[in-house]
């Protein structure tokens, strides 16, 4: 199966601006105007350079704060009716081909720390990468966080999403997380707040987590280093780890697996342009080279509605999609 999607043109090199709050205060591009910071502010700034698939348009203001205080004060100056995505490395995300309208907000590496607390305790940066914070735990004799090794995304997006592989979720494993609200308001919540569910919370639209505080057992550190190998075993024999790809595309539905509901439909190999199912996971998508993102949606569609004909089960999107089609 083929589709006639163009790819779109390379965008130029984006104009890089670092702003400080004693500076001009506002910044202007398009018709959106937005505060400065202590960070850097990107207009049109790229997102296919750091997106997993490496598809999709620009954001109108790409936003990397120095510290949580910087983007509180940040949001606190932005227009209300301003659009905010919070994105982290875009492991499981789809970004159209007309771009994201707003701001994005991606976190640096000052957001990545993670520490040891007493109590069998791991505080984590949000922009600290779920294998990072597993290995903390392991070294420190803690047990329970070995499945982030398998969740290929930040800290704050597994909090967001409430990410789980192996039998483990965040939700399993969180105390509290601490949230930079729209508004700009810095707050601290508990575990139960979020209101987990499978793939889901009630974070706020809007909200950026900037910090977890997660919960483990003691162990031993070797006896859980072996689990660590074993999950990283798994995926690599799996998954197409070494692919531009989405990671999990669906949510497994209700007593069933996503990639079986796939199979059992024909659909593992499927092709629309540059984009495919892949045949080693068919519930991960692939950019072979040139994919738009508008033809990785439409496989995914299609093989919704290939499931939906064939078995009755309809597939959930668990990759995020986000921005406009051009």
């Amino acid at each position: 199966m083929s589709s006639e999607v163009e790819t779109p043109p390379r965008a130029k090199p984006r104009e890089k601006v670092s702003a400080s709050l004693d500076r001009a205060p506002r910044l202007r591009s398009g018709r959106t105007e937005v505060p400065e910071l202590m960070g850097t502010v990107e207009p049109n700034g790229s997102l296919a350079d750091f997106i997993w698939f490496r598809t999709g348009g620009p954001a109108e203001w790409l936003v990397k704060p120095k510290d949580v205080e910087d983007l509180s004060r940040f949001l606190g100056g932005l227009d209300p009716s301003v659009p905010v995505l919070p994105v982290g490395v875009g492991s499981n995300l789809i970004v159209r081909d007309g771009g994201v309208a707003g701001v994005v907000i991606r976190l640096p590496k000052s957001f990545a720390q993670v520490t040891v607390e007493p109590g069998n305790r791991i505080r984590a940066g949000a922009g600290a990468m779920g294998i990072t914070v597993a290995s903390k735990a392991r070294d420190a004799g803690i047990a329970g966080l070995e499945f982030l090794r398998g969740i290929p995304g930040t800290a704050g997006g597994a909090v967001r999403m409430n990410a789980g592989a192996y039998g483990r979720e965040v939700a399993d494993i969180l105390v509290e997380a601490t949230l930079v609200l729209r508004g700009g308001s810095v707050e601290t919540w508990p575990a139960e707040r979020f209101g987990y569910t499978y793939r889901h919370s009630e974070t706020p639209e809007g909200a950026v987590v900037v910090e977890a505080l997660f919960q483990g057992t003691p162990g031993d550190p070797s006896a859980i280093g072996a689990e660590m190998d074993r999950i990283a075993e798994e995926r690599e024999a799996s998954q197409p780890l070494r692919s531009r790809t989405g990671g999990s595309t669906f949510k497994n539905p209700p007593g069933t697996k996503a990639w079986k509901e796939i199979d059992s439909a024909g659909c593992r190999g499927l092709q629309i342009g540059d984009a495919q199912v892949s045949e080693k996971h068919c519930n991960f998508l692939l950019n072979l080279g040139k994919a738009s993102s508008a033809e990785i949606e439409a496989l995914g569609e299609e093989v919704r509605r290939r499931v939906r004909e064939h078995s009755g089960v309809e597939l959930e999107w668990e990759i995020q999609r986000v921005g406009v089609s051009e």
